[in-house]
């Protein structure tokens, strides 16, 4: 697989492939190793899957984390072409997967994300970024079989950069979740692309 899979895009498109681990039997934290062992990833096992398979194509293992009003965090893996940043990602919620490489920063790829991560309850309030080499340098979070709870532990330590969402953009995009959610019990993936319009432009 891992030579089969050169590219982010390929890997994006693996990962959005894969079914969502809900961790109906119980939390998970797996490697890439245990992503390929069940078919199931969650957000950050698949960052973990995506940084394992490009790390070996020469692409560093770098991770882009976002927190939120709600507790609810979202990791990506991010990379770089040309100068410009982009990410893969696994979401339950189809604004949070990957975007392209057309962002001058971090802060201005994570700031892509605060639209689509505005539901009932979800406001992005900060990002960090770090290198999973120097994060994690004692840890097997490639291979290991067994859970690696101390990868969450090390992203909860992470300095945050504040992403502040003006309040009325903030009220705004709310109710127009929860207006679309009510006429769209079970919308299709071009029914959100629809729905956030531009802000979709650059979703993988």
């Amino acid at each position: 697989m891992i030579a089969a899979f050169r590219t982010p895009r390929a890997v994006q498109r693996w990962a959005r492939a894969l079914p969502y681990n809900r961790e109906a039997a119980g939390e998970t934290l797996r490697t890439f190793r245990g992503v390929l062992q069940h078919r199931t990833a969650h957000c950050l096992e698949g960052c973990l899957a995506a940084a394992t398979v490009l790390e070996q194509h020469g692409v560093p293992p770098l991770i882009l984390h976002l927190d939120s009003q709600d507790g609810l965090a979202h990791i990506l893996w991010v990379f770089q072409q040309r100068g410009r940043w982009g990410a893969v990602g696994r979401s339950r919620d189809e604004g949070l997967h990957g975007r392209a490489p057309v962002f001058d920063s971090l802060e201005a790829l994570a700031t892509s994300y605060q639209v689509p991560y505005v539901d009932f309850t979800g406001r992005v309030t900060g990002w960090a970024a770090a290198d999973l080499r120097t994060l994690l340098p004692r840890t097997n979070w490639r291979l290991d079989l067994r859970n690696v709870w101390s990868v969450d532990r090390a992203l909860l330590r992470l300095r945050h950069h504040r992403l502040p969402m003006a309040n009325g953009a903030y009220r705004e995009w709310k109710q127009r979740y929860a207006d679309f959610r009510a006429e769209h019990p079970a919308p299709s993936a071009r029914a959100w692309h629809r729905f956030y319009g531009a802000h979709a432009r650059d979703w993988w």
